[in-house]
């Protein structure tokens, strides 16, 4: 098993930056897909970013050219890098680890509880 906390969500204006962070413990980091997912109130959780065990990267397209992810194997971590941040940036998010690599939340096997973003206007 694989537990996650993330931390680094705020409050910020809008086109400022933020750096989220997701703290994984348990189960071999390495051996796991990781994603972003983040949930507005009122809608479905949609998918943001995901980073292979190998380090390839993927980001859906609202957030391309403003959010990066990236892992760090050694330090069992992963990150969100969001710049440029809009209104509609705001959400809950969500870091998650899989076996499969994937855009969708069924794939994805272990979850952290969430950071809260509020991108003020």
């Amino acid at each position: 098993q694989v537990q996650l906390v993330e931390s680094g969500g705020g409050l910020v204006q809008t086109g400022g930056s933020l750096r989220l962070s997701c703290a994984a413990s348990g189960d071999t980091f390495s051996s796991y897909h990781m994603g972003w997912f983040r949930q507005a109130p009122g809608k479905e959780r949609e998918f943001v970013a995901a980073v292979t065990k190998s380090g390839d990267t993927y980001v859906t397209a609202s957030v391309k050219g403003r959010f990066t992810i990236s892992r760090d194997n050694a330090n069992n971590s992963v990150y969100l890098q969001m710049n440029s941040l809009k209104p509609e940036d705001t959400a809950v998010y969500y870091c998650a680890a899989g076996k499969a690599f994937g855009t969708y939340s069924r794939m994805y096997d272990y979850w952290g509880r969430g950071t809260q973003v509020t991108v003020s206007s």
